[in-house]
């Protein structure tokens, strides 16, 4: 399999629909906002391990949310409905990432969040592209999460939880935001159980990049 090396000199990505299955479109370039809006307006996305080369990917199938099919679970209602945790947008997005990179998870040892991908995401934060939802319990970060928005898609790149439930809250809300705004789609990139509980479903490559094509024309506010 050859992967493309991206050029310093240049922000073009090779067509994602030449890479395998696995996904794995190019390799090097920076972290520059400009370089992450291209890939993301390409359907790609930066994933690697500390120490190794910038790896961008476009897997095949995609794991996407249609807003339109957002199932709430009457449990997570009735805990929202109680007003055990105030959710916030945009109030604290160094911490969501900080906690979303040393948060330790099962199964996991490091994180692919590096200092480098922090402060890539703190900067596309910083020029309005990137966004979090937080959930506070008396008045303490209890969970969240930071993505980044491609028109009417809200690309999801990371989640925490300190309490039960406190992330899945956040995230509830921002579904019901989102589609409120106008947004189509949370796209999760790759399964996660967590989504799933939400009705997010496998698609294919093909069908995603065609969404995104469709999202650049249909801007909307955050």
């Amino acid at each position: 399999m050859n992967i493309f090396p991206l050029s310093p000199y240049s922000l073009t990505f090779p067509d994602p629909m030449a890479a395998e299955d696995e996904g794995i479109v190019a390799y090097g370039g920076d972290l520059s906002v400009n370089r992450l809006m291209k890939a993301y307006c390409s359907g790609i996305f930066p994933w690697y391990k500390e120490g190794d080369p910038i790896l961008w990917w476009s897997p095949n199938p995609r794991f996407v949310l249609y807003l339109e099919s957002f199932n709430l679970p009457k449990s997570l209602k009735k805990i929202i409905d109680k007003n055990i945790f105030e959710i916030k947008f945009d109030h604290n997005f160094t911490d969501v990432v900080d906690n979303c990179s040393s948060v330790k998870r099962e199964g996991q040892t490091g994180s692919w969040l590096t200092d480098e991908m922090k402060e890539a995401y703190i900067a596309l934060y910083n020029a309005g592209f990137a966004h979090s939802f937080e959930s506070y319990r008396n008045g303490k970060l209890a969970g969240g999460g930071f993505g980044v928005t491609v028109g009417d898609i809200f690309c999801g790149e990371s989640m925490f939880s300190f309490e039960s439930n406190a992330s899945k809250a956040a995230f509830a809300v921002l579904a019901e935001r989102l589609k409120d705004k106008g947004f189509t789609l949370i796209d999760s990139q790759i399964y996660t159980e967590h989504l799933a509980m939400f009705g997010a479903e496998n698609i294919s490559r093909e069908n995603y990049l065609q969404l995104v094509k469709k999202a650049l024309l249909n801007p909307k506010e955050f």
